[in-house]
């Protein structure tokens, strides 16, 4: 039997890392420093704690990039897609998981693994060698991120991320707020009353605008400078950037029927997406805040429907760090200055769950194929997969690099089937051709 592989980190990423290459026959070595050294956003010490949000996104696969990469994922036979659809909410056409449920499931299938083993506490240096994958995510530790900027010989690249409030559910006044997710998507009644709406008039909008704008705030600490991720921006941040911005972004009142007065176009509209499988907590969709907690209990019940609200968690802010993968990591996700280190994850530069889960696979497959004597090329750029690692180490602009979802603009251009064009022709397309040629990397992986 071959070395064992290390990886560092039993997040999404490495979790998946793990899997993949113990389904090939490697031994795996999961070094995690939870829940002995904590993070801000992290509660327990779990493989595959979501911390930010308990969605994996759409999961439709033709019309949509992420989609698209779930079906790579599940077709690679995925644990992190395994346990999502195991332990799946309703959500409309979004694939939302229970998350502790989620957690627990990967620890177990981990644990139970003859090849894995989890091995607690912190790795706080660089190893000399061997066959490693570094996938400690957003929130790596000041010892290792300090050993990464020390071998790279730059300052790690950083953005701010906001986590969004979750309510419990029994506090909600239901007889201001309605259940209907947004233009009943969704294939049964579940999931087509999957979202708790928060109705707004105009006068309880711009009140509720005041005083977010108006609301005590956490500041960066002298010397500390980053940008946001726009995908994750606070609402307050939206907020300053015009009072209509939010009524636009997630709080957009179209496709919604007031159930209680369905004659009252709401001028505006909280959603609330389910967070457990027991429908006890509910988090608010969209509203990731840098506010303070007093500030946010004494905002957050200006929206109608909540304003008895009590809260299982509030929100706050905290500092990611990734790398500037285009000048640092080859094709092969491989450090280029210490090739025995593959990086996986959102500390590459990609952002979202899903997204972080599929550099693992892709790192773990890798590492494994490496441990057997093998190379393995990334999947093709017109793949989910081929298309975010391609960006990730060559294809963005190193001077801007920033994170990124997963998206059709990463893809190469396509042509639809008789030279139709718009969206509805064009997407199809794109998802065709993206399963053909992620068949045929699996075939030869």
């Amino acid at each position: 039997m071959s070395a064992p592989i290390h990886i560092v980190g039993a997040g999404l990423a490495g979790s998946e890392a793990a899997w993949q290459a113990a389904q090939a026959g490697v031994p795996v070595v999961l070094h995690e420093m939870r829940p002995a050294v904590g993070t801000f956003a992290h509660r327990t010490g779990d493989c595959a704690e979501m911390v930010c949000s308990n969605s994996f996104r759409s999961d439709d696969d033709v019309m949509n990039a992420v989609g698209q990469l779930h079906w790579e994922m599940r077709a690679a036979g995925g644990l992190i897609m395994a346990m999502a659809d195991r332990h799946k909410l309703p959500a409309g056409g979004a694939l939302a998981v229970d998350r502790d449920a989620f957690s627990a499931s990967v620890t177990e299938a981990l644990t139970a693994h003859p090849l894995v083993t989890i091995q607690p506490g912190e790795i706080n240096e660089l190893p000399e060698g061997g066959n490693w994958i570094i996938a400690t995510g957003p929130l790596t530790s000041d010892a290792l991120a300090a050993a990464i900027r020390a071998e790279t010989g730059t300052e790690a690249l950083a953005f701010f991320d906001a986590i969004a409030p979750i309510v419990h559910a029994e506090t909600i006044d239901m007889d201001i707020a309605w259940r209907q997710s947004r233009y009943d998507k969704g294939e049964t009644e579940e999931e087509r009353t999957a979202y708790i709406n928060c109705p707004m008039t105009r006068a309880d909008y711009d009140r509720f605008i005041d005083a977010l704008l108006a609301a005590d705030k956490t500041e960066f600490r002298e010397g500390e400078s980053a940008g946001y991720f726009d995908g994750c921006l606070p609402i307050e941040v939206m907020a300053e950037r015009g009072r209509d911005t939010l009524r636009h972004g997630p709080m957009k009142p179209v496709g919604l029927t007031n159930a209680h007065n369905p004659a009252e176009k709401p001028y505006a509209v909280v959603q609330l997406r389910r967070d457990n499988a027991l429908g006890t907590l509910y988090n608010i969709v969209g509203f990731q805040t840098k506010m303070k907690y007093g500030a946010q209990t004494e905002v957050f019940r200006r929206i109608p429907g909540l304003q008895n609200a009590s809260f299982a968690r509030l929100g706050g802010i905290h500092r990611n760090s990734f790398l500037n993968s285009p000048t640092l990591l080859d094709d092969r996700m491989r450090l280029r200055s210490r090739p025995h280190l593959r990086f996986a994850g959102q500390v590459t530069g990609v952002e979202g769950y899903v997204e972080s889960a599929a550099m693992g696979l892709l790192a773990g497959r890798m590492a494994a194929a490496q441990a057997q004597g093998r190379d393995l090329p990334p999947p093709a750029g017109t793949t989910a997969t081929g298309a975010l690692v391609h960006h990730i180490t060559g294809g963005a602009d190193a001077k801007t690099f920033q994170p990124m979802n997963v998206n059709f603009g990463l893809f190469p251009p396509v042509e639809a089937k008789g030279g139709r064009r718009g969206r509805a022709a064009r997407y199809p397309a794109y998802t065709e051709r993206a399963k053909q040629d992620f068949n045929a990397w699996l075939a030869q992986a």
